[in-house]
Parts: structure tokens; sequence; C-alpha cells
């Protein structure tokens, strides 16, 4: 056993090969929310219907394989840190040529307000998987069929960042520190460190930002199926503080923000071009059918 461990840390996690208390340490709160996870989905499931339990399972079949690939990715940019850290300074000096990169400006002017810096981190922090997790659950409770539809944009535009991450990795804010950016969610929180292990994060996919395009998504769905006019604000709100949040943390540059807007936008329009191509696959089918 202690040979397979040694393998699968060594080898997939980039760690010695060694049983390391530090990484079980990472590890703790991820494995305990995934263990609090599996009991709450088990006790859900035996009271849902035999289709409804299908097809949550076969939603679980797409979507884990598909989160852990993404984190996964990390193993290919190891020993490019190098190409990383050029193409960031290239993304600088295409913003200064365009004259925004207003970056370190905006965020000088908040690092000294502690409420801004807290809402800016927060918002990164938990602003996204759990929303997205959440968003997820209520599209696939009370909105199957559209459900479906923001599904496979989430899984087209992450195929493609999945690729340009892998192409072209980039170096993030955080790591610019001489072009005077301060990375405000490693010094004044813990909280990441949690929901994403920075053992398992590809530390330089800063473009484009799936961070901020998956939140687009999200709010797009939310405005368009949410029935209250609260609803749709917040749907509205999201994605322009996210927008902000991922600057302000030093965690993307603007340019990566617009990037990832327009791939989550690329990933909606094929995920509703395959809708519709199947919406009339199955209407031909009926009317063959009814003949």
């Amino acid at each position: 056993m202690s040979v397979l461990w040694s393998l699968v840390a060594g080898g997939a996690l980039g760690v010695p090969g060694s049983l390391d208390l530090d990484l079980l340490q990472t590890l703790r709160w991820p494995l305990i929310g995934a263990g609090v996870l599996i009991f709450l989905v088990a006790q859900w499931l035996r009271g849902t219907s035999t289709t409804t339990a299908r097809q949550l399972t076969g939603e679980m079949l797409i979507v884990v394989p598909a989160y852990f690939l993404y984190f996964l990715v990390r193993g290919f940019v190891e020993g490019r840190e190098a190409q990383a850290f050029h193409t960031a300074i290239d993304i600088i000096e295409l913003e200064q040529a365009l004259g925004i990169f207003w970056e370190p400006m905006l965020q000088q002017h908040i690092l000294h307000i502690d409420l801004v810096v807290t809402l800016a981190n927060w918002t990164y922090i938990w602003g996204h998987w759990p929303v997205i997790v959440f968003v997820a659950i209520w599209l696939f409770m009370l909105h199957r069929e559209e459900y479906s539809v923001y599904r496979n944009a989430f899984l087209i535009s992450g195929a493609i960042g999945l690729i340009v991450f892998v192409s072209l990795p980039v170096a993030p804010p955080r790591f610019m520190d001489a072009w005077g950016f301060v990375d405000t969610v490693a010094e004044r929180s813990e909280a990441y460190r949690i929901l994403q292990p920075p053992a398992f994060v590809n530390q330089y996919a800063a473009m484009p930002s799936l961070h901020f395009g998956w939140n687009l998504l999200v709010g797009i769905a939310i405005y368009r199926h949410s029935s209250h006019v609260i609803g749709k604000i917040f749907g509205v709100a999201l994605p322009v503080i996210m927008f902000a949040s991922i600057v302000l943390t030093a965690n993307h540059y603007i340019i990566d923000g617009l990037a990832g807007g327009s791939l989550a936008l690329v990933g909606l329009f094929a995920a509703l071009m395959l809708h519709q191509l199947s919406q009339r696959r199955v209407n031909t089918q009926r009317r063959s059918v009814a003949a």
C-alpha cells in the first residue's frame, strides 16, 4: 500500500513519495466536505424517484471527472514557469499599449480599506465554486432542461480553457510583485486553501479567467430563470462583482477577465446550438412516429 501511495503522491501530485502530514492537513477539509456531500446526496436520493436518481448519477459521472481533470492539468505546466512569466509580461505590455493597465492603481486605492479587501477576498473565494454548485442544484431540480444547456456550456468552455492553459501558461498578477501587485488572498485569508488546495491548483492558469467566465454563465442562468426581481438583480451583480474581485485580489489581469467572459459566451452559444439540434432531432422522431 505504501508503494502505491508513493506512486500516486509522487507522480500525480508532485510531492515526496512518503506520506506527507502537511498534505494530509491540506486535504482534511476537502475530504470531510466530500464525505458530507456524499452522505447528503445519498440521503436525498432515498426520497427521490428512480428516474431522478438515475439522472443525477449520470450527471455526477460527467461533472466529477471533468472537475478533477480541470485541476490535474496542473502537472502539464510544471517546468514551464519561465514561459508563464514571459507571457505575463507580454500581457502587461499589451494592456499598457491599450491604456488599460489599471490593476496596480486599483489595488493601491483599496489596500488600506480592510472592508473592501475582505469583501474582494470573500467574493473571490466563496462567490465561485459554492455559488456554482448551489445554482447547478437549483437548475437541476427546478429547470432540468435548461440545466443541460449550462452544464454543456461549462464543459465546452472548460475544455477550450484547458487547451489554452496547457499551451499558454500565464503567471497571475499576484506573482508579479515587481509591478506593484499584492496577493491579498494569500496575505489576509486562509479559506482559499480549503476550497482549492495549492497542491492541486494550476498556479499558471491566469488566461483566460474562467473564475469570471463561469460566474458570468451562472449570472446569466440566474437572470434568465429566476422569477423574482431580487434574483435577477443578483444575476446581474454577480459577474460584475466577480470581475472586480479577480482584479482587486491580483489573481487575474483585466484582459484575462475579458477573455474568460468571451470564452464562456462561446461555450453558451455552442451549448444552445447543440440544444436546438437535439430538439429538432426529437421533434423529427416524434413526427415520424406519429406518421
